[in-house]
């Protein structure tokens, strides 16, 4: 089949583009290569393949002749108040309300990735996809317009739109902004990590490879209009991960602590019962073998020349 994966040299895109072409689809992967973080980071995750640089908030998207649009790309991270506003909001709402357009005007599928930030401090845990959303942050709050701009161009356009809500992911090329990336970067070059808060926050960590098996699942079986939790299978807290990751190491880890930064939640657990039930998708990997996987990747990079 022919698919466009948006956000291709991002993290999950990079590990969602490898998989499809290793099942042996036909993909165009579409990257704008935004400095959120080091570009030449981005061009090692898409090694393997050619990337199209494009602009989805200002450049056509011409998807005629396409099976399906696998929308990764966004600005991602809760800590978007202030100046960077305007990004949140051209490249989440603006970028994705172009890509929701061209898609309903060729008759193509959208897998949209969304977040569990949508909930905020969710009123109930393991929280269900009918638990009223609530985000505390401006990422959030552009990740929920995100998806009811979906509704809204199926409802008026036919767009053929199935939302998955990705929990914390994890894993070999996680974006250098992340907790665990730090933690893993800090402590294969021997540096002190800003642990932000008590570290007794808790999240569903979720293997990559899982939230990209979950992700294809959703465009091949998946029936239009559907809403997922993709979420691992154990919640832990930020203690527990470091504490693993010491364990992986075989290293002590340097922890400063820092008062709770403005858009973090204090708990994601996800209710992934509609997932499995319609799906059958589950996730597979423990914690402490997707750390593993993530140290592995990690120390080899800190370690080469």
């Amino acid at each position: 089949m022919r698919f466009v994966v948006t956000g291709a040299a991002g993290f999950i895109g990079s590990h969602l583009t490898d998989a499809l072409l290793a099942q042996d689809h036909d993909v165009v992967a579409i990257d704008c290569f935004t400095d959120y973080y080091d570009p030449a980071l981005k061009e090692d995750n898409a090694a393997a393949f050619d990337v199209a640089r494009l602009d989805l908030a200002a450049d056509e998207l011409a998807l005629d002749g396409f099976d399906g649009v696998f929308h990764l790309a966004g600005q991602p991270g809760v800590r978007s108040f202030g100046a960077v506003f305007d990004d949140y909001v051209r490249r989440n709402l603006v970028a994705t309300q172009r890509v929701f357009e061209s898609a309903a005007r060729s008759g193509v599928r959208v897998v949209f990735a969304s977040s569990s930030s949508v909930y905020g401090d969710a009123e109930r845990y393991p929280t269900p996809e009918d638990a009223r959303a609530s985000p505390v942050s401006p990422y959030g709050i552009t990740k929920l317009g995100c998806e009811q701009l979906a509704s809204a161009y199926a409802k008026s356009f036919r767009l053929e739109a199935v939302v998955l809500r990705y929990f914390t992911v994890y894993g070999p090329r996680q974006r250098p902004d992340m907790a665990l990336a730090r933690v893993v970067d800090a402590l294969a070059r021997g540096a002190s990590f800003e642990l932000y808060g008590d570290g007794l926050q808790s999240r569903s960590f979720t293997y990559v490879a899982d939230v990209v098996a979950a992700t294809i699942a959703g465009m091949e079986r998946a029936p239009v209009g559907a809403l997922y939790n993709v979420g691992g299978g154990v919640e832990a807290t930020m203690r527990d991960a470091i504490a693993t990751l010491e364990r992986v190491s075989g290293r002590t880890l340097d922890v400063v602590e820092k008062p709770t930064a403005a858009g973090d939640v204090r708990r994601t657990a996800a209710d992934t019962g509609r997932i499995e039930r319609e799906l059958g998708w589950r996730a597979q990997t423990a914690l402490a073998d997707g750390l593993q996987a993530q140290w592995e990747w990690a120390s080899v990079r800190v370690a080469a020349p």
